[in-house]
Formats: C-alpha cells, structure tokens, sequence
C-alpha cells in the first residue's frame, strides 16, 4: 500500500460495496472528506484504480481554483473523452425560453445517461470545493437521479475549520438517502512511525523517528514530503534528529508541501497559523514560560502564550473563529498543547516551514501587534518585551517603558544577560536626552560586568555627554570611574569625576561629597593618586568636617587604621558613631562598606557581616559601583578570617577572574590561601601560575596576591621566593601608607622565611616592628600573631613567655573557649561586643587560624626547653583545632611537631564517631532533631556561627554532606563505636586552658 493509503481499508470497502450496488443498478454518491494534506486525491485515483479492476468506466474530473470561472468546466472534464460530447456541450447559447430540460445540462445529462447505457460507470470528481458552480448544481442534480442507474459517484471534498467560515458543501442540500460520507483521520503514530522506517530503508534511532511522526502531524502530504527530503541524504550522512529549520533541509519538499497547505487553507487561515508561529517560542522556552507561568494560558503572556484572544488580535482575525481552529488543527495533529495548556506547532520544524515564507516586514509587524493587545490585557512586562524584541521600532512612550520594566525585572533576577537584550533594544524607541543617560549607564554597566570592558566603556563615556538630572549624572560618573579604575586608569577616572563635579553638581553639597567619596575609593588603584587624594580629605576634614560627610569621614578611619594611626577600640567607636547618622541614599553605600571593613579588620566579623549584607542589599547590580565590588571583597575577608575555607572555595566569585581584568584580585588572593591551607598545593601552584605579574596594575590587591603567592612559595619549601613576594607586598603597601598589618601581615611571613633561611636577625627586626603596629591596633588576632613571631625569633624562655602571651591573647580573642568545648562564645552584635565606654572589646569572634599556629609554635618551644607533657598538649590541641577547620596544612605541621617531640600519634581520632568533641556531638544531635542553627544557639548560649562551625566539623569527621544524613550517622556511629571514652570533655579542656594560662 502507498504512503498516503495507511489507515484507508475502511473507506476502499465502503467504495467497492457501493460500486457493487451501482452495477446492479442502483447508483449512489460517496462522499469522501478531509482536511488538507489527509491523502484525499491518492485515496480517489485507488477507488478508480479498483473499479477499473472490476469493469467499470472511469470518468474523471480534478477541480482547480484556476477554473471556477469556466461553466460546467468539471462536467467537461468527465464527458470529454467519449462520443458525442461536443454536440452535447456546443458552445451556442440556448434560445430563450428553452426548457431546462432541452438546455445544456440536459444535453450533458442524457450523455452522461448514454456512457452509462454500455457499461456501468465511476464519476470520480476531485476537490469539488474548487467547482465552478454551474458544474456543482449539475452534480448535484445528477446525483438526484442516478439512484437507479449503474452509475457511482466519488467526489473528494475538503473539510477543515478554517478562520474564514466556508461555502456550503455539494451534499448540502441532498437527502442522507443519497449519500454515503466518509471523512478521512489523520495517520496515527503508529503508522507514520512504521511508515518512516520502511521509507528510509535503514535504521532509524528512535528521536529520528519521533521527529518524523511529529512533524508529519498526521499528513500524508507533509510526512511524504518530509521523507523525500531525507531519502536522499545518504545513511553516513542521516541525522540523530530533525533540524529545527527547514534551511537544514534539502531539496525542500517539505517546506513546498508547508506552503502549499497554507494556500489551500486561504489567506486569513494563513495569517493566524503564521501568527502562531510567530508567537510561539521554540521547545525550551515554552518549558520555560510554563515554569514561570504556571498552568494559566491567560495571565502570563510569555513567550509561546498564544491563547485565542491573542492571536486573534495579532493576527487581525474573527475572536470567534480561532478558538475552534486551534482545537480543529490540535485534532488534526499539527498542533499539540504546551505548557500550560497552550497550543503549539507539533514540531519546530513545521513552525519554521509556516514562517518560512514570511517576509521579515510581515512579521515584524506581527509582533507589534502581539506587543500592543498584550499590553491592554495587562500581560507581564518580560513577556511584552519579548514581543517587542521581534518588532521594528515602535515609536511611542509605551514600548519603551515596557522595555526597561522588563530590564528592571531582569536584572532583580540576576537574569543580566536577559536585562543586556531588553536595554539595547529600549535605545531603539524615542526617549529624552535624560532617560536615555540613565539607560546607557545601566546598560555600559551591565556590558562591562557581564561581555567585556570595551563593549561597556564607550556606553558610560556617552551617557556623561547627555544631559541629565544631577543625581543621575553622578551615577553616570561613578559607574565611568569605576569601570576606568579597573582598566588601571585611576588618574583618568578621577579627572572625570572632578570634571563633572565642577561644571555640573553647583548647589547640590551632597552630591560634591559623594563624587569626593567616590575619588577616594577610587584612588586605591593608584598610590599616588591615592596619596594625594587621601590628604586633601584628611585637610578638609580638620577643616569642615561636614563637606567630606560620613562616608567620607568613614574613609578616613579606614586610612588611619591601616596607616598604623589608631587602634580598633577607638575606630570603631567612631565608625559606630557615623553609622548613627542619616546619611544620603547615594553615600550610604560608601559608608557600609567602609564600616564593615573596619570592622573586619577589628574581629568584629559578625557585625562586618550584617553591614555587608545591608550594604549589598542597597547596591543596584546592574550600575558599576566600586563599593559593590569592595563589598564582595570584605564578604571574602570575612570567610578567610574565619578560616572558613571551604565556604570560601565553594563561592563561584571567588576563583571567578573579575572581568574587564587580566590582573589578579583579592579573592583570587584568598582562594589561593585556602587552597595551599587545605592541602591542594598543585590547584593553588596551577591558579598562581594563570595570572602574569609581568607589568601588573599597581593595586592593592596585586599586594594581597603577592602575600598569598608567598604563603605558596613557603609551603611548598621555596623560603627565598616567598621572601621576595613577601618583601615586595610590604614595599607596594608602604607606598600607599598602608603600614598596619590589619590589612596583609607581610612583616610576620617574611620575619619566617628569614627564620627559614637561618636568619634570625632579620627576622627579630621584622617581628618587633609587627608587635609595635599591632599594639597600636591591638586586636587579639594582630596582636597574637606579632606575639608568636617575635617568641619564634627571640627563643628560649623568654621567646617561651612571648609565645605563651600569643596564646592567651589569642584564647581570649576566642571568648575563652578552648579546643574542645567552645561552649560560650559571646554573640558579635555591637551591643554585645562594647565596654561602657563604647570601645570594640577585645574578644568576641574566633581566632583559629591565628591560635593553631601560636599553639604549634608554643608546643615547640615547650620541646625545645624539655617540657615535652605541655608541649603535647598544646600540639594535639592544634592538630585537633586544625581537622575541625579543614587546615590540612596547619594540622600535618602540629603532627610533625608532635612526631619531633616523641609523640607516636595524636591521642585522639581525627574523624568517625570517636573524633567528635562534647560540644559537637551534642550539637549533631540537637540539628538531627530538626532544630535551626539559630535554635541550637539560643538553647546552648552560642553564637550561631560558633553552631555553624562545629555543625561543619562533625559533618567532616562524620564523612556526610547533608543535614537529613545526621540522624544515620550519629545512629550509625555509635552502634560501631561504642560506649564514648573519656575524649576532651569540658573539665579536661577547662584543666589543659588553666595549665597553658599558668605557664
């Protein structure tokens, strides 16, 4: 059976059952309907084909629109053939008057009566829609008459729901009695499935397959159409899977068969599918809209929502017709429902072959026209905007506030890729001078951040020539001069917010005081810029304290505190007392990034962390500000303080490069840090060795790199190239006036590596000058390290005393916790961590990457003077600390100690059941009860961090990743391990800390 006679037994035994009857003389139409492409003209030459078989005469006519308006022109083509036609069909007139009976359909009558008379007869007429109306009233009256003549009639009718409601069919006015009706389904799965793979003659993966069936939908025309395009392509050559455009396919066939079906279905039929296929999206961003929207085909209007109203507007069709040709076309299998219930074409390719023959202009115009009826039912902003991507330009108000409201969304969601496409598009609409400033500083923003800084520099630099409202412009500037900074042209950047705060910003102070913050914030990337800068501020400042304003008096105690000018206690009281006033929406972000590093550098890491987040929380992401930035980076300082090491590994900002740069920056910094601490020197060797410090930008976070890369160089057993990164980060930081080590301890690493290097001279000059800074800032993480270097390098008892001082400090900085039992950590909250006086206290946050290595180096010194009990204690205390925080390095270092001083192994497990301490069992199992961290805390009198810490140690000594895993582990842990031993409870710790304190 050919391709177009699957599925059509049915219809050829009902023929053959009513030819039998004609030859018997009782004659009959059958009428076989379907819509376009169903296989009706292949099913009528097979009806033909068999009542030749069966010795009828075949008379045959094809309809045409080409020839409606020929008179009795499909008559002719039945009758032409036989004898005595041309008399019958003479061409002269009838005389008036004459009897219907006497004129020509009666001629054409009787010779139709006189063929019959020799043999029976099959009138196969096709596509009788496309009659010309005299033959369709001469069919009709035949029809009437050959119920007792050998004679069979089979006409081939469309039927299909079309926009334009359609003429009445052949049968319209006849009895039932007369006619036999039969209307042709489309081919099921099934059997175009079967039909593909016997067609293309080799083996078919089964997506191949799927692709065929669906964009057949059910056709006979398109499926053979379809596979003739791909009978050519030779098996090597054949696709896993159809393209999704019909220019992938050749010799195009299909894309002709497409077409053609459209012309049959008439112009306004044409005009809604190819809306549709305008409105519809491709398969991933329908699932997309169908998330988004839900199951609602009318409240979301994304991409792809092509519900009746809609497409009847945007196709300028009847609202009441669509509704029922897109249920016609769904049952007939061209379209199938999407998400949410909406139609959509069975297959991309079928949707690209009904554009395909669309003019660019045309459906330009279709969109605008989806835009506009989207817009007065009140669809989403994005999904307007979608439509408006695809229009030419409209030209009015409406656009273009649809476009930046669906950037605004964009950009909310992070989504800045779609926010990019949304904003150029919108500087295709007409706008004042002053929105357009605003929406090119957004969009250079956007450009430089997310594509490359060239794209986003010339975008900012035309957004400064417009004109626009103060405000505006200084976000312009800054954005400008933030992105020129990066791109190591601080003198420039600066000169361009200079430039605009002398021509532009007369009369409004406040907007003066945040370009001059914005200057000094910018200055960083330049130390002599930064010098200049920063004593101009300090002179203003002595002068009239209200022309630099709080952010700029913020910056100030940054500048003195790393200038080695005051101490923590008294910074931040001053910090505290800025944050108190009201401050100006623009400066606010200034002063929240300033105070939360301040107060990083004061261990006072909670409270740096809320003023982060504020501060993030303020910042607009898609303007370039350098405090966003500065932002990120204390967030990052915060994480390495803590220790938190993979926290801060697994932060996708951290080892992403910073675009626009090709320098190293400060997280970049970090990461390398943690990588060396955690035991993954070849990464840390492999990140250090992907940056060129060739001809770097003169930053302070190429000084952050250099300290980090040095922590590489001596870990991995190279004292002398440390040395010089070390010495190298110290002589850029002085150049900047940044002498405190609250910034990068360079002092304390290149005073070991002389140690290393077996100069201990050096070293001792290095760590004096360390503990006389530090004492100046006098925080217990500075003050501690300072302590443990200078004991380091002095030696003996003395050095013993110094590195004991080290431990204390540090312990105290801790809350007085010791390894095991860090039951009491004071919350950070500045109520919490104030004396009366208002001063930073001196403890509050935990010192542990600072208090392992102190332990270490006092256990050494403990051996080296024979107390080799003491020395164990505080050795294991180390390695103990060290596997909780995920210190491979500091942990492997207190081993090799304890290894040095005699000790065989640690006396207690490093992970499992056994290695948990009392405290962070009792908090695994309080979390396995489905308590909150925040819970934990308030029943335990923790800090939530200090929750947090021990939660993320028990996960690694347990070997799980999840909370949920808790309650096995715990379960399972135990049943294996058995009653618990003695392990570091609280008294031990209590005795081992009194014991330390006491030396």
């Amino acid at each position: 059976m050919s391709v177009a006679l699957r599925e059509r037994r049915e219809e050829l035994e009902l023929v053959a059952a009513e030819a039998e009857r004609a030859r018997a003389g009782a004659g009959r139409l059958v009428l076989l309907r379907g819509a376009t492409g169903t296989g009706r003209t292949a099913l009528l030459e097979a009806v033909a084909e068999q009542a030749e078989a069966a010795g009828m005469r075949v008379l045959r006519a094809r309809c045409s629109p080409d020839h409606t308006s020929v008179p009795f022109g499909a008559v002719f083509q039945l009758l032409a053939h036989g004898p005595g036609f041309d008399s019958a069909a003479g061409e002269e007139p009838d005389p008036p008057g004459t009897p219907s009976h006497r004129g020509r359909p009666a001629r054409l009558w009787r010779l139709l009566r006189s063929y019959a008379d020799d043999v029976p007869l099959l009138v196969a007429v096709d596509d009788v829609h496309l009659a010309d109306e005299s033959s369709r009233r001469w069919l009709v009256e035949a029809v009437r008459r050959i119920d007792r003549l050998p004679v069979l009639m089979v006409v081939t009718e469309r039927s299909q729901y079309d926009i334009d409601p359609p003429a009445d069919g052949l049968v319209h006015a006849l009895s039932p009695a007369l006619v036999r009706t039969r209307t042709l389904a489309p081919l099921s799965a099934d059997s175009a499935a079967e039909l593909v793979r016997s067609a293309l003659g080799r083996p078919v993966p089964a997506e191949l397959v799927d692709d065929c069936v669906r964009a057949g939908a059910g056709s006979p025309l398109l499926l053979r159409a379809l596979l003739d395009d791909l009978g050519g392509t030779a098996a090597e050559d054949a696709p896993a899977a159809l393209p999704d455009n019909c220019a992938a396919l050749y010799p195009g066939s299909y894309a002709a068969a497409v077409s053609w079906w459209l012309d049959s279905a008439g112009p306004t039929t044409t005009e809604v599918a190819r809306a549709l296929a305008a409105l519809d999206d491709d398969e991933k961003a329908d699932e997309k809209a169908g998330e988004k929207d839900g199951d609602s085909a009318s409240g979301g209007g994304g991409h792809g929502d092509a519900d009746a109203e809609l497409l009847a507007r945007t196709a300028g069709a009847d609202p009441a017709r669509v509704p029922g040709w897109l249920t016609a076309m769904t049952g007939l299998g061209l379209l199938r429902p999407g998400p949410g219930g909406r139609p959509r074409y069975a297959h991309p390719l079928l949707r690209d072959a009904v554009l395909s023959s669309w003019s660019g202009a045309l459906r330009q115009a279709a969109h605008h026209r989806a835009a506009e009826a989207m817009v007065r039912r009140g669809d989403r902003a994005e999904a307007v905007a979608g439509q408006l991507l695809r229009s030419a330009p409209v030209g009015e108000a409406w656009a273009t506030g649809v476009l930046l409201d669906a950037a605004d969304l964009a950009v909310r969601d992070d989504r800045s890729d779609d926010a990019l496409v949304f904003l150029r598009r919108a500087l295709d609409e007409p706008m004042p001078d002053a929105r357009r400033s605003v929406v090119l500083t957004e969009l250079g923003s956007l450009e430089y951040a997310t594509v490359r800084s060239t794209a986003g520099i010339p975008r900012l630099a035309e957004a400064m020539r417009l004109p626009g409202l103060p405000r505006d412009r200084v976000r312009a500037a800054v954005a400008l001069g933030t992105a020129l900074a990066r791109q190591g042209e601080a003198r420039v950047a600066i000169d361009v917010l200079r430039g605009l705060e002398n021509e532009h910003l007369t009369g409004h102070p406040d907007l003066v005081r945040t370009v001059q913050t914005a200057s000094a914030l910018l200055s960083d990337h330049d130390p002599g810029t930064r010098r200049e800068v920063y004593r101009w501020l300090r002179e203003t400042a002595e002068r009239s304290p209200q022309l630099v304003g709080t952010a700029g008096q913020a910056l100030l105690v940054r500048y003195e505190s790393t200038a080695g000018l005051t101490s923590a206690a008294s910074a931040m009281r001053r910090i505290r007392a800025l944050l108190a006033q009201p401050a100006d929406p623009l400066a606010e972000g200034f002063l929240l990034g300033t105070a939360a590093a301040v107060a990083q550098w004061a261990d006072q890491l909670d409270e740096a962390d809320r003023l982060v987040r504020r501060g993030l929380a303020g910042q607009r992401t898609s303007l370039l500000h350098p405090m966003h930035l500065a932002l990120l980076n204390v967030r990052v300082d915060i994480a390495a303080a803590r220790g938190a090491y993979a926290e801060l590994l697994d932060d996708p900002v951290v080892l992403s490069p910073v675009v626009g740069r090709l320098d190293p920056a400060n997280a970049q910094a970090h990461a390398l840090i943690a990588l060396v601490e955690t035991g993954r020197t070849e990464e840390a060797t492999a990140l250090a060795d992907g940056f060129d410090l060739q001809n770097p930008y003169d930053s302070w976070e190429l000084n952050r790199f250099l300290y980090a890369r040095g922590v590489l160089r001596a870990a991995t057993g190279d004292p002398a190239g440390a040395l010089g990164d070390f010495l190298e980060c110290g002589r850029h930081q002085s150049a900047r006036d940044v002498v405190s080590p609250v910034v990068t301890p360079w002092r304390t690493a290149s005073a070991e590596c002389h140690l290393a290097l077996g100069r201990p001279r050096q070293a001792l000059a290095l760590a004096e000058e360390e503990l006389r800074l530090a004492t100046v800032w006098n925080t217990p993480r500075v003050l501690g390290r300072a302590l443990r270097i200078l004991g380091t390098a002095t030696g003996g008892r003395r050095g013993l005393d110094l590195t004991d001082r080290a431990v204390r400090v540090l312990r105290e900085g801790a809350g007085g916790v010791s390894a095991g039992t860090p039951d009491v950590t004071p919350e950070a909250a500045p109520e919490a961590t104030a004396d009366g006086d208002g001063s930073a206290a001196p403890g509050g946050e935990p010192v542990e990457t600072e208090l392992i290595p102190a332990l270490i180096a006092q256990g050494r010194g403990l051996t080296a003077v024979g107390d080799r009990a003491r020395a164990r204690e505080a050795l294991r205390e180390a390695a103990e600390r060290a596997e909780r925080l995920g210190a491979v390095r500091m942990r492997a270092s207190a081993e090799a100690a304890l290894r040095e001083g005699g000790a065989r192994r640690a006396a207690t497990a490093r992970t499992g059941s056994g290695s948990l301490t009392a405290s962070e069992r009792r908090i695994a199992e309080l979390a396995a009860q489905s308590r909150t961290n925040m819970e934990i805390a308030e029943l335990l009198h923790l800090a939530r961090r200090t929750v947090e810490t021990h939660l993320t140690s028990a996960y690694r000594k347990l070997g799980i990743r999840r909370r949920a895993e808790l309650g096995a582990a715990l379960t399972d842990a135990g049943s294996r391990s058995g009653p618990p031993g003695p392990g570091p409870g609280p008294d031990r710790d209590r005795d081992r800390h009194r014991r330390g304190t006491q030396a």
